[in-house]
């Protein structure tokens, strides 16, 4: 394989090996907006007989590989796919950067929407919106239930410890969230589980179809935790894109705990959740600022990742606004 190819001979070359196929052909290679961290390209394989269809390739930058992750994210997603989590079925993927650049997968293309905003407000999702909560919920049951040693390699943190690290680092001056940090210390509940957690399950990382869900995707920051932690995720603010439903901007948190229960055989404390929504909150205001410092410090110009940045004040805003409905509560 010629490591200065054209990213299409590359592919080419790397698929004909894989599906021992030496006739088949790639063609209209383009990258796709969104993402990040990763960079995401769509084509067509030809094979040498038979329909061409399209395939997707994820790849890290080629400055900023991380084969490691990569790897786990392949495995992560085939075994939750074991487990009856609809994934894009991968076709081939690898650590080494010499085939196609940086560590990379190649999976199958799935039809449907993945804005948020569409599935929110589009005619075509009306139907099955009021039934999505409860569909996630049924998804996360699944992930939950991967055995962990399954899944080789997923790495186990203190989130509370690596947000307090991750914002000490950065060196940003926030005093909300400073607060936010200190009463999530002051009221951190026991462990609900140990269990694969997704870390990034929301509104915008599944693909939607007038049925329901397809396909769930971006498993980058796929680890072991609480379980818990899926949840608060998926009912952060930020991920309601200006709905008033707690859950992804769709649904009740009701219907997520119940469809979550009746998977899992475990019932969800709502008090718990809501503890882990308010980190997640303060995780992406982090989240925000590290992505900003990628752009600043030059490590991947990107107007895009400076745009982020600039929304960590909205995190500040959102963490206040949870904080005072959980006092609130309170008295």
């Amino acid at each position: 394989m010629t490591t200065d190819a054209p990213l299409d001979q590359r592919l080419a070359d790397l698929l004909r090996e894989v599906l021992a196929d030496p006739a088949a052909q790639v063609r209209g290679v383009r990258q796709l907006s969104g993402g990040a961290s990763r960079e995401t390209w769509a084509f067509e394989l030809v094979p040498g007989s038979g329909a061409a269809r399209t395939l997707v390739l994820r790849r890290d930058p080629p400055l900023a590989p991380r084969p490691e992750l990569m790897a786990l994210e392949a495995r992560a997603t085939e075994a939750a796919a074991a487990a009856g989590v609809p994934e894009p079925a991968i076709v081939a993927s690898g650590s080494d950067p010499d085939v196609l650049g940086a560590p990379f997968i190649i999976s199958k293309f799935v039809p449907g929407e993945t804005l948020a905003r569409r599935i929110l407000r589009d005619d075509a999702y009306a139907q099955i919106r009021p039934h999505l909560a409860a569909q996630c919920g049924d998804l996360l049951a699944r992930i939950h239930s991967v055995p962990l040693d399954s899944v080789p390699g997923l790495a186990s943190a203190d989130p509370l410890q690596r947000s307090r690290e991750g914002l000490d680092t950065l060196g940003w001056s926030s005093p909300t969230l400073e607060l936010a940090l200190r009463w999530l210390e002051r009221t951190r509940p026991p462990a609900s589980g140990h269990a694969m957690v997704h870390g990034d399950f929301r509104n915008g990382n599944l693909i939607v179809g007038p049925e329901g869900v397809r396909a769930v995707l971006d498993w980058e920051v796929v680890h072991a935790g609480d379980p818990m932690e899926d949840l608060g995720w998926l009912c952060v603010r930020a991920w309601r894109f200006g709905s008033d439903l707690p859950v992804g901007g769709f649904g009740t948190r009701e219907q997520l705990f119940e469809a979550y229960a009746q998977t899992s055989g475990t019932k969800v404390d709502p008090e718990v959740v809501r503890w882990w929504e308010v980190l997640g909150t303060m995780r992406w205001g982090i989240g925000c600022m590290v992505q900003a410092e990628r752009h600043l410090r030059g490590t991947t110009r990107s107007v895009e990742l400076a745009a982020i940045g600039r929304r960590v004040c909205e995190q500040e805003y959102d963490v206040l606004l949870v904080l005072d409905e959980l006092l609130g509560e309170a008295t």
